[in-house]
């Protein structure tokens, strides 16, 4: 399996998910996008339970 393959995959995956998921899931990376733009190391963990509590309730 080659990496384009997987990566569209991935894609499918992510537009056919239910809305909520997809909230999740563009949150998530928003959240990356930023940390990696600023050049933050630190643990995501608790912002990405945060995100998830958040979208359950």
């Amino acid at each position: 399996m080659n990496k384009e393959h997987n990566i569209d995959d991935v894609q499918e995956l992510i537009m056919t998910a239910p809305p909520e998921v997809r909230q999740i899931i563009d949150r998530v990376w928003l959240l990356e996008k930023s940390r990696l733009d600023k050049k933050i190391n630190s643990h995501i963990n608790d912002d990405i339970l945060a995100i998830v509590k958040e979208a359950v309730r």
